[in-house]
């Protein structure tokens, strides 16, 4: 089992910035890749960054030049740094992790869901 905490959202304004951790326990060493993805209203979630083991990264179009991924391996913690924050980024973020179990079977964790909240 893998079990996600997150943290770092809260209220911001406009420009203003926040970092969100996620850091990941138990059978960590089969996590892959890991992400954060945010709930949009009356949608699915949507993939906001996520970045494999090795380093290779992908954003959503409208966070590229704001937002960056990074990860930590040795804390099995994900971090999404969020700059020059928008009103419409406000949502609930949520960080995601791929477990292998098999090289046909992947199981996939979800955190609790941090609150991100940014004024005009």
């Amino acid at each position: 089992q893998v079990q996600l905490v997150e943290s770092g959202g809260g209220l911001v304004q406009a420009g203003g910035s926040l970092r969100l951790s996620c850091t990941a326990s138990g059978s960590i060493f089969s996590i892959n890749a890991m992400g954060w993805y945010r709930q949009l209203p009356g949608k699915q979630r949507e993939l906001v960054a996520v970045i494999t083991r090795d380093g290779t990264t992908n954003y959503a179009d409208s966070v590229k030049g704001r937002f960056t991924i990074s990860r930590d391996n040795a804390k099995n913690t994900v971090y999404l740094q969020m700059n020059s924050l928008k009103p419409e980024d406000t949502d609930v973020y949520y960080c995601n992790a791929d477990s292998v179990i098999t090289t046909d079977v992947v199981q996939i964790y979800w955190g609790q869901g941090t609150r991100v909240t940014v004024s005009s």
